[in-house]
């Protein structure tokens, strides 16, 4: 695992009683592939010039294999614990994608370190699952990014230790799950940290994302670093939110080192890049997208354009 990746290697869970609290927010079922969906509260038929568009193995299946690593809220979570049913930002997403295609968009969990090579061996036709555009995975895959997004800092509510910027990380004990680019962007911080005449970050590791927050609530750490959408969901939605706070750093309103998330494709099928891209965009125009990013508390990542494989390094 390398930087590289920006969420974990394995399903980064929430607390159970997180978890439980989902069972009120469930996605809206998938339509038909000739029907209609209700998204966000917008009514989404199909759009027959996008439906020719895709290739004729996916319009004579009548469905688009999607692999997701479940759950890594907010953009894919189950209804309810111990239960199949899936929700989520990517979820509705896909289904709103499905809808607009013509096709059903079929999740199916996927550990989240053999996503991409489970659409090189043609297992799945695309993966939405938070996944990082990059350089590196746009040689076996292409991107259809649809928002843009970076680290956050979670601290206790009130944020008794009173951060607001990562200098304030100095000398401390700070949480972050293993294996990932919020793992990183610490280590590489500590330069800072020294230059400024401040003690190194104290970086506690853990299995999941979790377990951090439960050294968190122990007051084990004073922080985590996550994604941002996903510290912007937990401060939300943990203990109805009063467990934790999210820091907002006017320096870095999307989260630090902030790039784009894409919709990952086989690049075996051309044209389904090309029909998702022209579907996304056409949910960004009606406005379709930003309402299901509100609906998930994250409307700053939202982007303005469908691009292709926008990563530049």
């Amino acid at each position: 695992m390398n930087a590289l990746i920006a969420r974990p290697a394995a399903a980064a869970a929430v607390a159970a009683t997180m978890l439980l609290s989902l069972s009120a927010c469930g996605g809206d079922e998938p339509a038909a592939p000739s029907g209609k969906v209700v998204i966000g509260g917008v009514e989404i038929v199909k759009d027959q010039k996008l439906h020719d568009l895709l290739p004729e193995k996916v319009k004579k299946a009548g469905e688009v294999r999607v692999a997701t690593d479940v759950p890594y809220p907010p953009f894919e979570m189950y209804v309810k614990e111990g239960e199949t049913a899936l929700t989520g930002l990517d979820y509705d997403l896909g289904q709103a994608l499905g809808a607009k295609l013509g096709v059903r968009f079929a999740f199916a969990p996927q550990k989240f370190d053999g996503i991409v090579p489970a659409i090189q061996a043609g297992k799945f036709d695309v993966a939405m699952s938070a996944i990082t555009d990059n350089k590196e995975r746009q040689k076996v895959v292409d991107f259809v990014d649809y928002s843009q997004s970076g680290s956050g800092i979670l601290v206790g509510d009130g944020n008794p230790a009173k951060v607001t910027t990562l200098d304030d990380l100095c000398g401390r004990k700070v949480a972050v799950q293993a294996a990932t680019n919020q793992l990183d962007l610490l280590k590489s911080h500590q330069a800072a940290c020294t230059g400024a005449g401040k003690g190194k970050i104290d970086i506690q590791t853990f299995p999941k994302d979790s377990d951090a927050q439960l050294a968190l609530r122990s007051g084990k750490v004073i922080a985590q670093v996550l994604t941002k959408p996903a510290a912007g969901w937990v401060a939300k939605t943990a203990d109805a939110g009063k467990a934790f706070d999210l820091v907002e750093d006017p320096a870095a309103p999307g989260g630090y080192n902030a790039s784009p998330n894409g919709i990952a494709i086989s690049k075996q099928l051309p044209e389904l890049t090309d029909a998702i891209q022209k579907a996304l965009q056409s949910l960004i125009d009606d406005g379709t997208l930003i309402k299901i990013y509100n609906k998930y508390g994250v409307p700053s990542i939202a982007v303005k354009e469908a691009t292709k494989n926008a990563a530049v390094d």
